[in-house]
């Protein structure tokens, strides 16, 4: 799928540098040129020019103005690609969250902060986008139980931080489906779930957020026992999938790995219950963990 010019600058950072990569790797294509020569033509090394098709660290807007000039990009081409390397500079909120965000994070928050579209299939969680703070903080204390309780509240900010793309004028859509044990598993308290589930279904209520759950009946399911999000970009070649575990996270994005869990989700969609199915299980466990909250006063 092609996209203009103009539509490069309604995204953000990390997606203008993927998009700067994708498109001095086309200009280098049709030129017919080597890394090695490319980067000759623009004094930089192979390694270098390598690290920015490929989106991986910092880029100069003079070595991106040279690399044009080198490809014999048009004058259109390339202010637009010196305009995108400038603006890739800019520094995302999570900056000065460094002591609570793990490294292998940063890339999630980064593509959130620009997809259009998020798919979650969560078997364990709530999705952390759709999390209420109280729920978050039993979360985060469960996975760090070492950790300050400051660092946990930091940690906690964090993820209600995240939780303002939702708020933006064109927020992603959220479609997000979770696992009937997520619903029943007892996070925090009584209370604490009982307030979790009116928030999904308030959520649920809004336009950019649609939620199913996939019930026990429903048996086997293609996702297995792996949670994960497809994160769609402002086009199909800039879509990845997210996967976590307890060292660190994945980030697919080969076309292969991409269709197959589309696939996926698309199966899962078809075996979980429908939105206003969901919405009357969601009130109905909300009504029972109601109801043991009060027992424990």
């Amino acid at each position: 799928m092609a996209w203009t010019y103009s539509e490069r600058t309604s995204v953000g950072p990390t997606t203008r540098r993927r998009q700067l990569g994708a498109e001095l790797k086309r200009l280098r294509d049709l030129k017919g040129l080597t890394l090695e020569v490319a980067g000759e033509a623009a004094g930089v090394s192979r390694a270098t020019l390598n690290r920015y098709e490929s989106n991986r660290g910092p880029v100069k807007w003079l070595v991106v103005d040279a690399l044009c000039r080198a490809y014999g990009a048009t004058d259109e081409e390339r202010v637009a690609l010196v305009s995108m390397a400038k603006s890739a500079r800019v520094q995302g909120w999570w900056k000065s969250y460094n002591d609570a965000i793990p490294g292998w994070i940063t890339p999630l928050l980064t593509l959130e902060d620009e997809a259009v579209e998020e798919c979650h299939w969560a078997n364990t969680y709530v999705p952390g986008l759709l999390q209420t703070p109280h729920y978050a903080t039993a979360v985060i204390q469960a996975a760090e139980v070492r950790a300050e309780a400051e660092l946990i509240e930091r940690m906690v900010d964090v993820r209600m931080k995240r939780q303002e793309v939702l708020k933006r004028e064109t927020p992603p859509h959220v479609w997000a489906i979770m696992d009937e044990a997520v619903v029943r598993r007892l996070v925090g308290s009584p209370q604490v779930m009982a307030e979790q589930l009116e928030h999904l279904r308030a959520a649920a209520t809004t336009p950019h957020v649609t939620l199913q759950i996939l019930p026990f009946a429903a048996g086997a399911h293609a996702a297995e026992s792996t949670s994960f999000i497809i994160i769609r970009g402002p086009e199909p070649s800039l879509d990845v999938v997210h996967l976590s575990n307890l060292s660190g996270a994945l980030y697919l994005e080969k076309a292969p790995e991409l269709e197959r869990h589309r696939v996926v989700f698309e199966y899962l969609r078809s075996q979980a219950l429908s939105t206003s199915d969901t919405s009357s299980l969601l009130a109905e466990l909300a009504r029972e963990f109601t109801a043991a909250a009060r027992k424990e006063r």
